[in-house]
């Protein structure tokens, strides 16, 4: 599979991972390795949504815990038991469950494998204009900008 292929159906397992693990700055970006998203919604050129299949090695984390202004995300639990950290606290997620995070609330969240199994999950997420994301525990935002983040200070200075 490259880039340009555009797919009716295909096993998303072997979809091919995305090859840069992170856009975060350091020192932020060390901290999801052992993180795997293989973007399915590209595959198939959609262009309203994201589609992710991810997976978090024992230790990884799925992202900083963050919040997005106008994006909003869902995530369904395939395989094994991620711990949810959100402002409410920590929730135990199993198979089958799923978590919605609507945009524009500040609820920071993301979760962590404190397990010695892997966790796969399906993340979808709105690719609306403008967002911006805050990360409540790091001095970092973010602000999406032609199709790319730019990450910042919470002061505004670029890293």
């Amino acid at each position: 599979m490259n880039d340009q292929d555009i797919f009716v159906a295909l096993m998303a397992s072997e979809a091919t991972p995305r090859t840069k693990q992170s856009n975060y700055p350091e020192p932020f970006a060390s901290r999801v390795e052992g993180r795997e998203k293989r973007p399915l919604g590209d595959l198939f050129g959609l262009s309203n949504f994201g589609v992710n299949l991810t997976r978090l090695l024992p230790g990884a984390c799925s992202a900083l815990r963050h919040a997005h202004a106008k994006q909003d995300e869902f995530i369904y639990i395939l395989h094994g038991h991620p711990i949810l950290r959100t402002d409410a606290g920590e929730s135990q997620l199993s198979p089958g469950m799923c978590a919605g995070f609507k945009a524009g609330t500040g609820d920071g969240h993301h979760l962590v494998n404190r397990t010695n199994e892997e966790v796969s999950y399906l993340e979808v997420g709105d690719r609306s204009t403008g967002d911006s994301a805050v990360y409540p525990d790091d001095d970092l935002r973010a602000d999406f900008v032609e199709g790319k983040w730019q990450f910042a200070h919470k002061d505004g200075s670029p890293y």
